[in-house]
């Protein structure tokens, strides 16, 4: 396991302490849960950005019913 030190004025420290303590988690959970939080939203935009310019080059859509006939579903 690896050590990170992440630098913080008085303020910080004390705004991210409470915080934590409020929510029951260390500070080293509670950052690492922010930043995960932080790449899974860029990574989704990411994705809803390239599936919008695919849908924009091809916008050629199915209603529910006809995707279930083409499934066999009906």
């Amino acid at each position: 396991m690896s050590t990170i030190t992440v630098r913080l004025n008085k303020e910080e420290e004390t705004f991210f302490k409470n915080y934590a303590q409020i929510q029951g988690q260390s500070l080293s959970s509670l950052f690492k849960r922010a930043l995960e939080t932080v790449i899974e939203d860029e990574y989704d935009l990411k994705l809803y950005k390239q599936s919008f310019q695919e849908y924009l080059e091809n916008s050629e859509t199915l209603s529910h019913a006809n995707f279930k006939k083409e499934l066999g579903f009906e």
